[in-house]
C-alpha cells in the first residue's frame, strides 16, 4: 500500500495513523463512535485492510468502500486539498488534538485546523455561546466578559456565528488573548460570510477548526454535531442569551452529559432571549453575574497574564476609525465611511456590524449609517 503524503503541518510519525482515521471518516454509516471502537481492535490500518472481519461495526456500504479503495481515494483528495489551502488535518491521537475533546463519548476522528492548536489548553478553556439575534446588552456583556477571561489567560471557544459567538471572539481578541472558532462547515468555508475578516483575525491568536471535510457548506445537520465539539473543548460552557429553542441549549445539554460545568447569565423573565438561560439556572446551572463567576468555576487565576493588556480596560481602538468617520445626525454610506477612515472595506463592514449591535450607530434606509 502506498504511504500517504504528509498532510500540511503533520508530524511525520503520525502520518499513517492520521490517514487511517481520515479514511474512516469517509465510510458510509460509520460515525465517530464506531471509528473509536474499530481502533480498539488493533492498528486501524490493519482493521481497515480486513473489512469483512468487522461486519458488526462496518455496514456493507462501508466494506465496499474499503474493498474498492473509494474511502482511501477520498482521504487522499482531502490531503491534497489541505496542502493547497494550508489546512492541517490533526488526528485524534496527535499531541495537538485537544485533550479534553478526546475524552468525550464520540470525539471527531480528525480535525481540520487553520491556526494553532494547543492540546493541553482544556483546563483553561471554556465555551461562550448564545443567540444569533443577540441584544445590544447581551453583545456588550459577552464582549466584556470574554475580554476579561482572555486577559486572565483563558481560551474562549465559540462557533463564529452572528450575535453572542461573534462578541465572544471579539472580546478575546481585544485582550490579545486566545480564541478558537469551531465551524459547522468546512474549515475553508467561513459561515456566515460577513465574519470572514473576524476569522482571519482569530488565526493570528488561535484557530479555526472543523470536523467537516474541506468544501462542506453550512448544512443544517452539521451544527448539532459542531456543538458537541464546542462543549467538549474545555471545562465549562457559558450561555449568555438563548430562547427556549436554541442551539446554545444543545451545547449546554451536551456539556452536562460530558460532566462539564454549565453556566448561564440570567435575564428578565419577560425577555424571550432569557427563557433558555433562566431555565438552565432553574435546573441547576451556575449563575453568571460577571467574568469572575466563570473564572472561579474553572479555577482560573484573576491575575492578568504577562504581555496581556489589563482586561478591565475598555478597548474600542479598533472601532474608533470607523466610529470617528460618522457624525451624529449626518448619515454616510459605506463607501464614504471607508474613504474617511482609510480602512479596508472588509474591516469597515465588520466594525459597522459590531457597532450596530452595540447600538453605537444606526442603519438607515438606503444603506446609510449614522452615529447614535
Amino acid at each position: 500500500m502506498t504511504r500517504p503524503t504528509p498532510p500540511f503541518g503533520a508530524r511525520i510519525e503520525n502520518v499513517q495513523e492520521t490517514f487511517d482515521l481520515l479514511t474512516a471518516t469517509f465510510l458510509p454509516g460509520v460515525g465517530p463512535r464506531r471509528v473509536a471502537e474499530l481502533a480498539t481492535r488493533g492498528p486501524l490500518c490493519d482493521v481497515l485492510s480486513r473489512p469483512d472481519d468487522h461486519g458488526d461495526l462496518l455496514p456493507e456500504a462501508a466494506r465496499i468502500s474499503l474493498r474498492t479503495g473509494a474511502a482511501r481515494r477520498a482521504a487522499q483528495e482531502q490531503l491534497a486539498a489541505a496542502r493547497q489551502k494550508q489546512v492541517r488535518i490533526v488526528g485524534r491521537d496527535e499531541p495537538d488534538y485537544p485533550a479534553l475533546l478526546r475524552q468525550i463519548y464520540d470525539p471527531p476522528p480528525v480535525l481540520y485546523a487553520r491556526g494553532t492548536l494547543v492540546g493541553e489548553e482544556g483546563a483553561t478553556s471554556m465555551a461562550v455561546v448564545g443567540s444569533r439575534a443577540a441584544s445590544a446588552q447581551g453583545h456588550m456583556f459577552t464582549r466584556r466578559m470574554a475580554r476579561e477571561l482572555a486577559g486572565w489567560g483563558a481560551t474562549v471557544v465559540s462557533g463564529l456565528a452572528r450575535g453572542i459567538d461573534s462578541a465572544a471572539h471579539l472580546g478575546a481578541l481585544e485582550a490579545g488573548g486566545r480564541t478558537v472558532a469551531v465551524l459547522g462547515s468546512g474549515a475553508d468555508c467561513i459561515y456566515p460570510s460577513e465574519n470572514a475578516a473576524l476569522a482571519e483575525s482569530i488565526l493570528a491568536r488561535g484557530a479555526v477548526v472543523s470536523e467537516c471535510p474541506l468544501g462542506t457548506g453550512p448544512q443544517r445537520e452539521n451544527f448539532p454535531r459542531r456543538n458537541r465539539v464546542i462543549a467538549g473543548w474545555g471545562l465549562a460552557v457559558v450561555v449568555v442569551e438563548a430562547p427556549e429553542r436554541s442551539g446554545a441549549l444543545i451545547t449546554a445539554r451536551v456539556a452536562a452529559e460530558e460532566g462539564r460545568d454549565v453556566l448561564a447569565v440570567p435575564g428578565h423573565p419577560d425577555s424571550a432571549l432569557a427563557a433558555g438561560t433562566n431555565a438552565l439556572i432553574r435546573d441547576g446551572a451556575g449563575l453568571v453575574r460577571h467574568a469572575q463567576d466563570v473564572a472561579e468555576a474553572i479555577g482560573l487565576s484573576l491575575m492578568p497574564q504577562a504581555g496581556f493588556p489589563d482586561p478591565g480596560v475598555e478597548k474600542e481602538k479598533d472601532a474608533l476609525p470607523v466610529l470617528g468617520a460618522l457624525a451624529a445626525g449626518s448619515p454616510a454610506s459605506v463607501e464614504e465611511i471607508q474613504q474617511r477612515c482609510g480602512r479596508p472595506m472588509a474591516d469597515v463592514l465588520s466594525e459597522l456590524a459590531s457597532l450596530e449591535v452595540m447600538a453605537r450607530i444606526q442603519r438607515l434606509p438606503g444603506g446609510l449609517f449614522v452615529r447614535g
